[in-house]
């Protein structure tokens, strides 16, 4: 019988359910060729870089929205807002009417909407057609990592599977370095639609890899709305839900500064703002390695010490932002320790879900998108506090910590409720 779950006397104690999940994965990880699985995986990787790009390019473009549609920057900022919104409310709505879909169909059909909602986006003729077209584009963000992440964690062989999930969410990292500098820069020179019809390409190229490279994936466990929407009654997934807004809205307020941050205390150029986020990106791709590695180990221990490593790098760039050499390391390392918690939580998510593993699994990332929005505003308000731009890295190491002791609330919680009676 392979391993399931790194924590069986904690709170992720394995159900009948999930026990069974993972025989099923890991019976087709036999079936599956290694060349295969990682094709697959691949292919769903390419769908996370494509997400990831039109997720984040919208910021660097802001400037030629507004004034190419004859708006304030701030109201062309709402493109941005119509897009997370679209992810918080499709993920769970998604994945609650398509429980009873087959997960190969289901990923081959959340792309080609993501595809249909950027391509909506490139030609949106007013600003009013472009916030819809933007809400539709986010609203199949969450439901396809979710889903992707069951696929890979099921495709994995024995004791890999949050390293999969780790792979699949890499396509998200790597676009913070590759995909979201060049569309912005495509934007820039050849007009904003420009960097949304790259999307449109990579949505396309994914649609086929997955039809290419997907087996079909009919051993995978289907539900149905009742069941999936009963994740929402557990308290091990609203804790772990919770771990993430509170744990990422730490990062989020730090990241969301940066770029005002490390011109005006650590005295770099504007020139070199754009190799500090990539260096940030670069974190993010070891801390999906290292954070896929680490929690099929231990799931609680890989949660921890991203939690705690977020809180140190953080004090630690407050200590140091002066410093360009210090901040420039403290940047990576931010983005390391912080995208490490991510397969963790995504694989401990599955794991206490029971048998609602596929709502469970994309409401991760509606409360990543939550941490996004609360993290920005939380560290805005420090700073219109007057506490500078060193403020939000403090906030940010008290998020974490905060998430430490929900952490510890959850385990706690969790062996009382396993406790015989």
């Amino acid at each position: 019988m392979p391993e399931v779950t790194a924590d069986p006397d904690t709170a992720t104690t394995t159900t009948l359910a999930t026990v069974e999940h993972a025989g099923r994965a890991s019976a087709d990880a036999r079936v599956v060729p290694a060349s295969s699985r990682r094709a697959a995986i691949l292919a769903l990787a390419l769908g996370g870089f494509g997400i990831g790009t039109t997720e984040f390019v919208s910021m660097g473009l802001l400037p030629n929205i507004a004034d190419s549609l004859d708006v304030s920057e701030p109201t062309a900022g709402h493109v941005i807002s119509a897009y997370a919104i679209g992810v918080v409310v499709g993920a769970p709505l998604i994945a609650a009417l398509t429980a009873t879909m087959g997960r190969r169909a289901l990923l081959i059909a959340l792309m080609v909407a993501f595809t249909a909602g950027n391509l909506a986006t490139v030609l949106a003729p007013s600003y009013a057609t472009l916030l819809i077209a933007r809400f539709v584009a986010g609203l199949p963000h969450g439901a396809y990592f979710g889903v992707a992440a069951l696929v890979a964690a099921h495709l994995a062989p024995p004791g890999r599977r949050a390293a999969a999930v780790g792979q699949v969410m890499l396509g998200l990292s790597v676009a913070n370095v590759a995909g979201v500098p060049a569309a912005t820069w495509l934007g820039e020179h050849l007009g904003w639609r420009s960097a949304f019809a790259v999307v449109v390409v990579i949505g396309a190229a994914t649609i086929v890899a997955l039809r290419r490279s997907l087996p079909g994936l009919t051993d995978m466990r289907v539900t149905n709305p009742m069941t999936e929407l009963g994740a929402l009654g557990r308290s091990q997934v609203w804790f772990t839900l919770l771990i993430g807004v509170v744990g990422f809205g730490g990062m989020f307020a730090f990241y969301t500064y940066l770029n005002t941050t490390l011109t005006s205390m650590a005295g770099l150029s504007v020139s070199m703002v754009p190799i500090a986020l990539m260096l940030y990106g670069l974190g993010m791709v070891a801390g999906n390695m290292v954070g896929g590695f680490a929690a099929d180990r231990n799931l609680t221990a890989a949660i921890l010490g991203g939690l705690l490593g977020t809180a140190v790098v953080l004090g630690l760039f407050a200590v140091c932002a002066q410093n360009a050499w210090a901040a420039l390391l403290l940047t990576f390392l931010v983005g390391l320790a912080g995208t490490a918690m991510v397969p963790a939580l995504q694989t401990r998510l599955m794991d206490v879900a029971d048998d609602a593993q596929t709502l469970a699994a994309a409401l991760n990332h509606s409360a990543l998108n939550v941490a996004n929005a609360a993290g920005a505003f939380l560290g805005g308000l420090v700073i219109s506090a007057g506490l500078g731009y060193r403020a939000p890295s403090v906030l940010g190491a008290g998020l974490a910590l905060s998430g430490v002791v929900v952490l510890v609330i959850a385990l706690m919680a969790g062996r009382r409720s396993h406790r015989p009676a």
